[in-house]
């Protein structure tokens, strides 16, 4: 099986979004299928339907961590926010910021925004290291039992 990194940037060179591309990398580990989680994580590309808000690659990431770790009682609640906090804290040593318009630079919810983005090259460079980023760093989490 290849590194999740290398799934994930896989997925994105396909055209789906961040948070497709990372979510869609864990969903069959844990039996869901890709389809499915394509359709689950699509509106979350673009920091949450492209309000340049949380990155999708990290909420992508969110919910693999839930699929693989999550819980379905109520008292598991506290176990999965101190998973999506350790993930959050790893992502954003990492990259400095949790949302979309931080890391690029740039608003994808607007037209100018997104020709700033095709024009700057940074949906071909910078995206794809937060996709593989994150998809890493949840397979670490989800190895480790960390």
């Amino acid at each position: 099986m290849l590194p999740a990194s290398e799934q994930a940037l896989a997925i994105f060179g396909r055209g789906q979004n961040c948070a497709q591309a990372v979510f869609s990398t864990f969903a069959a580990r844990y039996g869901l299928d890709e389809r499915t989680a394509l359709r689950m994580a699509s509106p979350l590309g673009g920091g949450l339907a492209r309000r340049g808000e949380v990155c999708g690659a990290v909420t992508g990431a969110l919910l693999a961590l839930g699929l693989g770790r999550g819980s379905d009682l109520p008292e598991g609640k506290e176990a999965a926010y101190r998973l999506g906090q350790d993930f959050l804290q790893r992502f954003e040593a990492r990259f400095g910021a949790l949302t979309c318009r931080q890391l690029l630079g740039c608003d994808l919810g607007t037209p100018a925004g997104r020709e700033q983005a095709r024009e700057s090259g940074i949906l071909r460079t910078l995206c794809p290291r937060l996709v593989g980023e994150s998809a890493s760093i949840v397979e670490a989490m989800l190895s480790q039992g960390a």
